[in-house]
């Protein structure tokens, strides 16, 4: 017999590794080694994950007691940054106040200022027009006298011209030439 028959003999002699005696239990040698081998994992489980498991466990609890004690520091940051802006608004409703009486005040100073500066300068002007009247008047005056005596000095001159005769203008004329040759 050759070797291929007896493995195939054997192959068919050997229980069935898919069946077990017993449904409940797996075979005795199943047990022990994957009982070793469980314990081989739990211990390096133990030996190694665990060291690191409580290692990042403190890490994570002091992260969070920093986180925690960093919000706190901001809380109180954060209330006395609300007391100082609570201060700085009474500030604010006191300087705003301030200001505004200031305003007040320099606006009716202004307005007292440009009132008498309008009357000074209302003034001003009413005497630079009455002299600039005065002056006016003088000049119109002084024209129309000076037009009135041309325009008399005209009229007597033409009145005269036409009231007097021939003879008389004769004799005024050589009269004249007398007084004049006699003069020279």
């Amino acid at each position: 017999m050759n070797a291929l028959s007896l493995v195939v003999l054997a192959a068919e002699s050997a229980p069935e590794p898919a069946h077990t005696p017993h449904t409940w239990w797996p075979e005795p040698y199943e047990i022990i080694w994957g009982g070793l081998a469980s314990l081989v994992v739990f211990y390096g489980l133990w030996k190694f994950a665990v060291p690191a498991l409580k290692k990042y466990m403190a890490a994570r609890s002091g992260r969070i007691a920093d986180e925690l004690a960093r919000s706190a520091s901001a809380r109180v940051e954060a209330s006395a940054e609300a007391e100082r802006i609570r201060a700085a608004k009474g500030d604010i409703v006191s300087e705003r106040a301030r200001i505004l009486a200031t305003a007040d005040e320099d606006a009716a100073r202004l307005l007292t200022e440009g009132r008498e500066r309008i009357v000074t300068e209302v003034a001003d002007l009413e005497a630079r027009a009455a002299a600039d009247l005065v002056a006016s008047r003088g000049r119109v005056l002084a024209e129309v006298q000076a037009d009135v005596a041309r325009l008399a000095s005209a009229a007597t001159e033409e009145v005269v011209i036409r009231s007097l005769d021939d003879a008389t203008r004769h004799r005024l004329l050589e009269d004249a030439i007398a007084t004049i040759g006699g003069h020279a």
